[in-house]
């Protein structure tokens, strides 16, 4: 496929005002990228999202601003400051990275910026009438993934040089959404559940016909329907239910939509968890014991640990150990659990590697394991006592590239792991609580959560009292029958709401201090998701951010000095004091209550904000919406 078809798709896209209207749009353009058609088409022998020439899986992930797969740790690392430079340098000799940063304070992102700049007078040949090779989304997800590659000195160079040569033979749409793709921001108002029911509506439909013969159908092309007919979406549950199921398990869109074309509804079921690549965590959400008992009749209680939450993946073998640069490291490699030696691999909740971060906790469960184990926990700092210490001590061991040992020294970890997802293999997340932690007893005992049943509000109520003398944040309240579900936040775990209530909100503004904090941020504008991508569970690459308030209370100096280090890369522009800053930072936010208000765009304000930490384990995707912000404001509606 073209860029230039992909492009022109997006823009349709982002004008579409329907959920379905959206849905089919996108239906339509995995048909035109995957030559359409459906699982019966495929042969026996065709590998599902490594086929050659084909689109389909780059296209999808595309379409989520991603080139790589959500569970992949492998990351563009391109700064703000580089695409403007690579713009710069493909605008040509008169227009400065100055420039084109002074645009984007005005603009307010970066595709905007793109499109308005001719890139024609760089391409060479172009100039005198050859035309140019076009684009396709193939050599952009190819020349991106290069760009990844790239490490070491002079990386930065090679990088603007990518850059500039893929700029320099786009027109104003490609540059548009190549910019927008090169920083993780499609906006094109499609999130995460909107490619689930389009991979769906596409490959698994009753009504799939002859959509697809291998060709790319007109951008303008739109899903069959009468003029006054409302549009509507013909597969079933059962079709959107295979098709989640198996992302929660690759957290792979592009391999998810090549085997929802290539082998159907039985392709998908059969797919599986894969030792060393991580799946979204289950979540909770805030009930009491009454919820809980009234809901379960029996009640799974566990200790609430106010930890960082943890995914361990190990395949035990000679040593324990595994050659880093084995296929076992290839996150597009379709393995099994059958694999070679695997060392244990520690993922945050975001799904980053932090194996390097905590060597402790890796050494304990190759000393301790001997059967490959997929483990999900919570990793505890403690005093020399073993009693566990606030949250923001975990979190000083998490960015840290450097200084391991000292911060090992300083900052002493326990694993406590709550649940088994996989153990010696076989599968575990479809299975109850009750049989996951019998599995996690037998193949992590030493690090093993207890869980307790209960079956009235009293003795709910007395585990939780247990807990907190112990120095715990509480108790966590599950259906002990309740199967594992990757990245859901459903009923079937709640945790007890604390007496304090926090946001975990977005830095999207700042101001400068004053004094002897003149040359530091001091204040913190906060936002909390609100465009569709919040309301549809989506990655946040396209979320809108809602203001509900600043915070500049409970921020020492070191801490001020830190947020204004991590967050200077993102500023967009400035104003006198006042800074624009691109989302990219949590903070844990404390407040004493939430009012309605016309001074943020939320329409609510945090009385009292204090500053609490910063959540290193969650990306801006993870933050607070502007939906949850109304409930805790008492605002249903």
């Amino acid at each position: 496929m073209e860029f230039a078809t992909f492009a022109a798709r997006a823009e349709r896209l982002a004008a579409e005002p329907g959920d379905i209207g959206t849905t089919l749009a996108v239906a339509d353009l995995l048909a035109a990228a995957g030559g359409g058609g459906n699982a019966a088409d495929a042969s026996d022998d065709a590998e599902p999202a490594l086929r050659a020439g084909d689109d389909l899986p780059t296209v999808t992930r595309f379409l989520l601003g991603r080139v790589f797969p959500a569970h992949d740790t492998r990351t563009l690392d391109i700064g703000p400051a580089l695409c403007p430079e690579a713009i710069a340098r493909a605008a040509g000799p008169n227009v400065t990275a100055a420039d084109v940063e002074d645009r984007l304070a005005e603009a307010g992102e970066i595709g905007a910026v793109a499109a308005g700049f001719d890139f024609g007078g760089q391409r060479g040949l172009a100039a005198f009438g050859e035309g140019r090779d076009a684009l396709t989304v193939a050599e952009v997800d190819g020349a991106l993934r290069e760009l990844a590659a790239a490490s070491g000195d002079g990386s930065e160079s090679r990088k603007l040089d990518a850059l500039f040569g893929l700029f320099n033979r786009c027109d104003p749409a490609e540059a548009k959404f190549l910019a927008r793709l090169v920083l993780g921001e499609m906006r094109i108002g499609v999130g995460e559940g909107t490619v689930r029911d389009a991979v769906a509506e596409t490959f698994l439909s009753e009504s799939v016909g002859d959509a697809g013969d291998g060709e790319e159908s007109e951008p303008d092309a739109g899903p069959a329907e009468s003029d006054d007919a409302e549009p509507t979406l013909c597969a079933g549950d059962e079709a959107v239910a295979a098709v989640e199921r198996a992302l929660q398990v690759t957290n792979d869109y592009g391999r998810v939509a090549a085997l929802a074309r290539d082998e159907g509804l039985a392709g998908l079921r059969a797919e599986g968890l894969v030792v060393g690549r991580p799946v979204q965590a289950m979540l909770a959400q805030a009930g009491t014991a009454t919820d809980a008992v009234e809901a379960f009749g029996e009640v799974a209680v566990e200790t609430k640990f106010d930890g960082a939450r943890v995914q361990v993946h190990y395949v035990p073998g000679d040593g324990g150990e595994a050659d880093d640069e084995s296929e076992a490291d290839d996150p597009e490699v379709d393995g099994g659990t059958d694999r070679e030696a695997l060392g244990p691999r520690l993922y945050s909740r975001n799904m980053d590697d932090v194996t390097d971060a905590l060597p402790e906790i890796a050494e304990r469960v190759a000393d301790r394991v001997d059967v490959p184990v997929i483990l999900d926990g919570e990793v505890v700092a403690v005093d020399e006592g073993g009693d566990p210490l606030p949250f923001q001590e975990v979190l000083r061991r998490f960015p840290r590239k450097h200084d391991v040992d000292r911060m090992r020294e300083e900052v002493s970890l326990r694993l406590h792991a709550f649940d088994c997802l996989h153990a010696d293999g076989a599968d575990l997340h479809d299975e109850p609580l009750r049989v996951r932690h019998d599995r996690l007893v037998d193949a992590a005992p030493d690090a093993a959560a207890t869980l307790d049943l209960a079956s009235d509000v009293e003795a709910v109520e007395a585990a939780e009292a247990a807990a907190l003398d112990a120095g715990h944040e509480g108790v966590m309240l599950k259906d002990p029958d309740a199967p594992y579900t990757p990245g859901d936040r459903g009923r079937e775990w709640l945790k007890r709401k604390p007496d304090v209530e926090t946001l975990d909100a977005v830095v999207v503004g700042a101001e400068w201090g004053e004094g002897r904090r003149a040359e530091l941020f001091g204040t913190f504008l906060l936002g909390v998701r609100a465009g569709a991508d919040a309301a549809d569970g989506g990655t946040g690459g396209g979320d809108e951010f809602a203001t509900v308030g600043k915070v500049a209370t409970g921020l020492t100096d070191e801490a001020l000095a830190d947020l204004t280090e991590r967050l200077e890369p993102h500023v967009v522009s400035e104003d006198g004091t006042e800074l624009s800053i691109r989302p990219a930072v949590v903070l844990e936010v404390g407040y004493e209550e939430i009012q309605t208000s016309p001074t943020y765009s939320s329409g609510y304000a945090l009385r009292f904000p204090r500053f609490v930490g910063v959540r290193e384990d969650k990306s801006v995707a993870d933050a607070d919406t502007l939906e949850r912000v109304a409930r805790l404001a008492g605002d249903e509606a």
